[in-house]
């Protein structure tokens, strides 16, 4: 046998034993061996690389790093499914399948809607590529990322095209283990397994996916009648034989009512499972009715998502505790015991102030029920007072500063600390001038912060500039190497040469946001300009009102802060503008008001808000008779119809793009 059979041997039973491990959990062989036929086929490929393929098992661990990624056209159109959000609304679209074919019942396929990151993999005997869902015409080739998955077949036994769709997700373990080390390095935390997913299946180092535990099911055959297959159930059921992993809690139900009782059925087993889910899909099984039943400019009329209601768990409030902010204010925040919800564990969730907390009636000790806001935000919705012990504490709002000691006062609903030298706001000070939306000086988390704070590195953002003075003490603290800490210097370095509105938004200036201090320097251009800006002046700018316009004037007249500016000039800390002001007047957006809705595969919602106010434009969260351009991406709701209904322009992402050129 020549190196060229053998290679292809030990490809064909490592997938085999990929599929037992990771589809079937029953493995054949033991791990030794597996290995053993993993490093014979490295040194066969080492010794002959024109046998080496992308798609060779010894290369799904990762390790490339792309340049980008490359733009896909899909076959078929990838489209949304329509939300039913309860029983009602599964029944009118019950019966509209029912009005169209005819027939009492109707024969469906229910399954777990997965939350993940959709996907399509296109394969000709081999896999071809891998592609996300992207505005469902269009997505983008992460090939070398979804490979790294190895329950995922690299070659399936079939003649001619087949294409398969699925979810990419990130199971409730991987995301606790990669959450425990974004805390270990004091970076912040994935939100849900969904953003986890994504954001690793997008990473240009193949590694990254690699590294991230992420899994995949497959539960849509596109081209199934291709092959003489007319029901869904038995499209997955040949997924299955070729060697797909399939979601088993999936079910045929006899009409809507099975629909629904399977529903209640995975309403309670849904914190159970090792995955998450956000509802279940319904469909008609009979695929030659999808014709007939038809489709929208967006949806298929033949199936329907359900979205389970905000997942709400009962945990207990075991105390409450108070944080400082940058500018002072004070913050309750609750300490849970430690709950799963909506895909995370929740141990903190924000009281806001003491007005919230009277309102909720929360007594310390309580059995509270909490939930996510959007699935994301914990929440404390309310106190469970029939399981009450009589052994609750009443809430006291705190009189003084809980780190520097200062008497709090209160204004509005808040209480502040007012003593500038407070350890606390200093901190948060630093924090915020290294965040992501601020300087975005990467490695410089909270927990870094706090650290470097303590050991007495800095005690301002000025200081920051000055960490490699301290760079031999870093290396000794535990956890850090020469290269992390030469990443970090770099970081720091590279925020020099910031545009303005990074280094004003990261002064923290009060009222000052991220979208006013972009609006600020277009204005101004350089940070001198802005401070000789009169209230008066200031007033005549868009949106600025005598609020705002007094606390910048009042920030620029005070001494240390004009110190703090100098000082961060001195070190090289860039203060012009270095958007184009000139592109801003000729863009098209220039001078517009626009609403941003649904999603974008080129851009997340902030990246494209922050180019289109680049080019001048105005980018509100809701459409009115005010509004001039809605820009719609992949399920846009209820935005777009109203856009529709008022006469607004509308762009899709394409149009958008083009706009952008």
């Amino acid at each position: 046998m020549d190196s060229k059979q053998r290679a292809a041997e030990i490809t064909a039973l490592l997938e085999k034993y990929n599929y037992e491990y990771y589809v079937l959990d029953n493995p054949s062989v033991s791990d030794a061996e597996y290995d053993r036929l993993m490093q014979e086929l490295i040194m066969l490929e080492n010794e002959h690389p024109e046998l080496r393929s992308p798609l060779s098992p010894t290369q799904r661990v990762g390790g490339m790093v792309q340049d980008s990624f490359k733009k896909v056209r899909h076959q078929r159109s990838m489209l949304s499914l329509a939300n039913a959000f309860n029983e009602e609304d599964l029944r009118a679209f019950d019966k509209r399948v029912r009005d169209i074919i005819g027939g009492d019942k109707v024969t469906y396929m229910a399954e777990m809607k997965i939350d993940g990151l959709g996907m399509s993999l296109v394969y000709n005997k081999r896999l071809l590529y891998a592609a996300t869902r992207g505005d469902g015409v269009e997505g983008e080739d992460v090939t070398a990322n979804v490979i790294t998955i190895k329950s995922i077949p690299s070659h399936i036994n079939l003649e001619g095209d087949f294409e398969i769709r699925g979810e990419v997700y990130m199971p409730k373990k991987s995301l606790e283990k990669l959450n425990a080390i974004q805390e270990e390095k004091g970076e912040k935390l994935f939100a849900n397994a969904r953003n986890a997913a994504a954001g690793s299946i997008r990473n240009l180092d193949t590694s990254i996916a690699a590294s991230r535990g992420l899994e995949a099911f497959w539960y849509y055959f596109v081209n199934a009648k291709d092959f003489g297959i007319r029901y869904h159930s038995e499209a997955l059921n040949m997924a299955d034989k070729l060697g797909f992993r399939t979601n088993p809690e999936r079910r045929l139900c006899d009409g809507i009512d099975e629909v629904i009782k399977y529903i209640d059925e995975y309403t309670e087993k849904r914190s159970s499972l090792p995955y998450d889910i956000d509802g279940i899909v319904i469909k008609v099984d009979d695929m030659n009715l999808y014709d007939k039943l038809g489709y929208t400019a967006k949806t298929p009329r033949w199936a329907i998502a359900y979205k389970f209601p905000p997942e709400e768990v009962i945990t207990k409030l075991t105390d409450i505790i108070f944080t400082v902010g940058r500018t002072g204010k004070i913050t309750p925040n609750a300490v849970l015991e430690p709950v799963r919800v909506a895909g995370s564990v929740v141990q903190r969730a924000t009281l806001h102030n003491e007005d919230f907390i009277a309102e909720k009636g929360l007594m310390i000790g309580d059995y509270v029920i909490i939930r996510k806001a959007g699935d994301v935000i914990p929440e404390v919705v309310r106190p469970v007072e029939s399981r009450r012990s009589g052994l609750e504490q009443p809430f006291h709002m705190i009189t003084n500063c809980p780190v520097c000691g200062s008497p709090l006062i209160r204004k509005d609903a808040m209480h502040f600390c007012l003593n500038p030298n407070c350890d606390a706001r200093k901190i948060e000070s630093i924090i915020h001038f290294s965040s992501k939306d601020a300087m975005d000086i990467e490695g410089l988390g909270e927990k870094v912060a706090e650290e470097f704070f303590a050991e007495g590195f800095f005690h301002n953002i000025v200081g920051i500039y000055r960490l490699f003075e301290h760079r031999d003490e870093i290396i000794n603290l535990e956890g850090w190497k020469e290269k992390s800490i030469d990443n970090l210097l770099q970081a720091i370095e590279k925020s020099k040469e910031n545009s303005l509105e990074r280094v004003l938004f990261g002064l923290g200036i009060k009222e000052v946001g991220e979208k006013m201090a972009k609006t600020l320097s277009r204005k101004y251009q350089n940070i001198d300009n802005l401070m000789a800006a009169s209230e008066e002046e200031l007033l005549e700018i868009p949106d600025v009102g005598p609020i705002l316009a007094k606390s910048l004037v009042t920030w620029f007249a005070n001494e240390k802060n004009i110190e703090l500016v100098n000082e961060l000039k001195e070190i090289g800390v860039n203060f012009e503008y270095k958007g184009s002001t000139t592109k801003a007047a000729n863009s098209y957006f220039s001078g517009k008001t626009v609403v941003l809705t649904g999603t974008l595969s080129s851009y997340g919602r902030k990246e494209a808000t922050n180019k289109l106010e680049d080019l001048g434009a105005k980018v509100t969260s809701s459409v009115s008779k005010a509004t001039d351009v809605v820009i719609a991406g992949v399920e846009a709701g209820s935005k777009l119809d109203k856009a529709h209904a008022l006469g607004i322009t509308v762009l899709n992402e394409e149009e958008f793009l083009e706009l952008l050129k």
